[in-house]
């Protein structure tokens, strides 16, 4: 790919800010608005931006300020905003058929043999699919699938996980605000340590742990007296999103995998946030030599529109019976027109913009890292392609997080300077690294050198 190319896809001259203040006038109005009809439980809450048009990895608000969104919509545009050929052939389907029911339509079963192609491992050419519009239904769904194929109840979800905020799905994710007075949840649900090495609840450092945290879930997967007595299924994110952007270190994921097995629990990797080539690779299971039986994915496969899905092996999908889980507005044809642009985009030219994203990625991580060196506020940079976290601490001794009010500060800079990101993390210190994959290398650097320069003038301030 190109950067001159890349380049013509987003606002070139972003960042720019034109407005005495962030949020401008307009803006304000709309934020206004917008608190006084739409709940503020959604996932941006009173997030200080409108979006009123988007180009590749930049946006514009109703005051004309252009930002770079290092967000990607939450990791959702993996092509960019508004693509032309993501526009193009959705324009050309609405010409045709948009809805059709929770029945075939021409598209939504292309789409299908289009997922089949592109799944890792056993799964390829080998799955049946099931569609929703967003990972919660997706997740939801592999729950009800799970306990009619297996017969049992139990699911193993991980410490940090996020896998959706309906009723199932709820009960896997732990973020405190997504629970605390929400309960009580689905029983069955077994919580295990994910890999989170800088904070290792273990005490211990990779590679001398001999990967302690894996090693405890075989224990209390295949241990008689654990309370998993009773387990359908183990899911788990092959890079862990919300929980702080971790990447398991090698060997982990075949360890618990060989965990399953053991057990007779099927293995479903959660790619919905970590998929569609966010890691440099199409799957990020694909970096480890584990073959799931069930994968999860949405965000990135979408894109502009909704569109999520099940997929699952053919020989498991043999126990689900006909009509036992319906979805009126599911695999929409202009939805799935849309996603097979994505993918055709992702996937051209071996794999070349998936492929980008991870070399692209190791040039900003290894640059974060090295300037987090001096900057003593930034305790741990990791990550792979554009799925990076940069996590803030108090100092680089102690490792105590970032307060809370200096992490706000900290995003309200970035967004006067242009920049739009978001953290994450059990303890909300985490920035996530995350733009389309279509960014230049030299949005990149300025998103970089933004969060940088901020960092050091949030420390210099304290």
């Amino acid at each position: 790919m190109h950067e001159e190319h890349l380049a013509e896809l987003s606002y070139e001259e972003a960042p720019k800010i034109i407005t005495d203040q962030i949020p401008g006038p307009k803006t304000q109005e709309d934020l206004e608005r917008s608190i006084q009809f739409e709940s503020m439980a959604r996932g941006g809450g009173r997030f200080p931006l409108v979006f009123a048009e988007g180009r590749g990895a930049t946006v514009k608000d109703p005051d004309g300020n252009i930002y770079i969104d290092i967000t990607a919509g939450v990791a959702v545009n993996s092509v960019g905003r508004c693509n032309p050929r993501v526009v193009t052939a959705m324009k050309a389907q609405m010409d045709t058929l948009m809805h059709a029911s929770d029945i075939s339509n021409v598209k939504r079963s292309q789409l299908g043999e289009v997922i089949a192609g592109i799944m890792p491992g056993s799964l390829k050419n080998n799955c049946i699919t099931y569609f929703t519009q967003g990972g919660s239904g997706a997740v939801e769904t592999a729950i009800k699938f799970v306990r009619k194929i297996t017969g049992r109840s139990q699911i193993v979800a991980f410490h940090g996980a996020y896998h959706g905020v309906w009723c199932g799905s709820n009960s896997l994710t732990t973020g405190d605000q997504y629970r605390k007075g929400y309960g009580p949840f689905i029983p069955g649900v077994i919580h295990l340590p994910y890999p989170y090495c800088y904070r290792c609840c273990f005490g211990l450092k990779y590679p001398d742990c001999n990967l302690q945290c894996a090693q405890y879930v075989d224990y209390v997967l295949n241990t008689p007296y654990t309370g998993a007595d009773d387990v359908g299924a183990l899911i788990i994110e092959a890079q862990q999103g919300e929980g702080g952007y971790l990447p398991p270190p090698p060997g982990y994921l075949s360890i618990v995998k060989k965990a399953c097995e053991k057990h007779g629990a099927l293995y479903i990797s959660d790619e919905v946030q970590a998929g569609a080539g966010r890691t440099g690779k199409m799957w990020c299971i694909e970096h480890s030599d584990v073959e799931p039986d069930m994968i999860t994915w949405g965000k990135g496969m979408g894109g502009d529109v909704p569109m999520a899905g099940l997929s699952i092996r053919k020989d498991l999908a043999e126990h689900i019976e006909d009509h036992s889980q319906p979805n009126t507005f599911a695999g929409n044809a202009v939805n799935a027109v849309a996603c097979m642009t994505n993918i055709e985009i992702l996937t051209e030219n071996d794999h070349a913009l998936i492929k980008r994203a991870g070399t692209v990625g190791e040039e900003i991580l290894t640059y974060l890292q090295k300037e987090a060196e001096s900057i003593d506020i930034i305790g741990d940079v990791r990550g792979r392609g554009f799925m990076i976290g940069i996590e803030m601490v108090k100092d680089k001794e102690s490792r105590e997080p970032l307060e809370n009010d200096k992490v706000v500060s900290m995003i309200m800079a970035m967004l006067g300077k242009g920049l739009v990101m978001v953290p994450c993390g059990r303890f909300g210190n985490v920035f996530r690294f995350m733009p389309s994959l279509i960014i230049t290398r030299n949005h990149a650097r300025i998103s970089a050198d933004i969060l940088l320069e901020t960092a050091r003038e949030i420390q210099n301030n304290s």
